[in-house]
């Protein structure tokens, strides 16, 4: 499965999978980049000493590419990018911020650079920039996501309109039929989150992975637009926002009712009724927890039957 993707990064298969804050470790970056796809540390929940060991470790259990995501509105992000540099990264997807702040710098040192967008305007923005490929992702996501609530099926086709980079689509990917219909619409390669997060070797909490697989259809919300939009599954946390927004509250009620290390206390220490439990819509979806390499090899063989009945029509 040769494309653009492929060739740019060094894998096999057009499969990235998401650097999630407490869940994307050396553990689950090395296993899918053992797999064929790109795997990504998540830098968001690091700090840099963490992100150092966690480099190091994941160049000793694979010898495949592998990348790190960095939200820059990380504090100590200059040190994350030092860090980065001198431990020989060579893939860099950044987010949360304008690409242009760092995106010359980390070319200059040899390292692919690809930018995280959620509409249009910011991705034409990225290319602008001089990014190597953009991520465009629709607000079917998990995590923090893009205001404007637009769907991945119609994200992509409008980027992909705008712009000539190559393009990576995410949002509400985790079979090899979204896969298919996400490359069919324009995309290069898909960038997987919440599939991996019900995997063995994500770093989240096991009780978070339950939580994950036991989802229905409606256990998740975009909400704290105010803030930072970010989609939740329905726990307490959750509906004491809801309830707080009934009561009127003002944003600096919203901060103090959201705190410090929620989604810690969430996703990656096991506390499910007062931590932040980031997930996307396709959790739906999502009825076990397996090996990431399993995953990997479920989307690719997915994808090649959905590929094989279409020829059908």
């Amino acid at each position: 499965m040769q494309n653009k993707i492929t060739q740019l990064f060094g894998i096999q298969y057009p499969i990235i999978q998401a650097g999630m804050v407490w869940a994307s470790g050396w553990r689950l970056a090395s296993a899918v980049s053992n797999a064929g796809g790109l795997g990504l540390l998540g830098a968001g929940s690091m700090y840099p000493e963490v992100l150092e060991e966690h480099i190091e470790k994941c160049k000793k259990a694979t010898d495949k590419p592998f990348g790190v995501n960095v939200p820059m509105l990380y504090p100590d992000i200059d040190k994350l990018m030092k860090i980065i540099v001198d431990q020989g990264v060579k893939i860099v997807f950044t987010s949360a911020g304008n690409p242009k702040t760092w995106t010359s710098y980390l070319q200059e040192k040899g390292i692919i650079v690809v930018h995280v967008v959620s509409s249009v305007k910011f991705a034409m923005k990225a290319q602008e920039a001089g990014v190597d490929a953009i991520v465009a992702e629709g607000f079917e996501a998990g995590g923090h996501n893009g205001r404007d609530e637009t769907t991945t099926m119609v994200l992509i086709p409008s980027v992909r309109e705008k712009i000539s980079v190559p393009l990576i689509a995410a949002g509400g990917i985790a079979t090899g039929r979204a896969m298919l219909a996400a490359m069919v619409l324009g995309a290069d390669a898909v960038q997987v989150g919440s599939r991996f997060v019900a995997s063995l070797e994500a770093s989240s909490h096991d009780l978070f992975k339950k939580w994950v697989v036991d989802a229905q259809e409606g256990d998740t919300q975009l909400t704290l637009k105010e803030l930072a939009p970010v989609r939740l599954l329905k726990n307490k946390f959750y509906q004491d926002v809801q309830a707080a927004y009934t009561k009127g509250a003002s944003v600096e009620d919203l901060k103090t009712l959201l705190g410090r290390a929620r989604a810690k206390r969430g996703m990656f220490e096991g506390d499910m009724e007062e931590g932040e439990l980031e997930i996307g819509q396709v959790s739906g979806l999502i009825h076990d927890i397996k090996p990431a390499a399993q995953i990997v090899a479920d989307l690719i063989a997915e994808f090649n039957q959905a590929k094989a009945e279409i020829q059908d029509y």
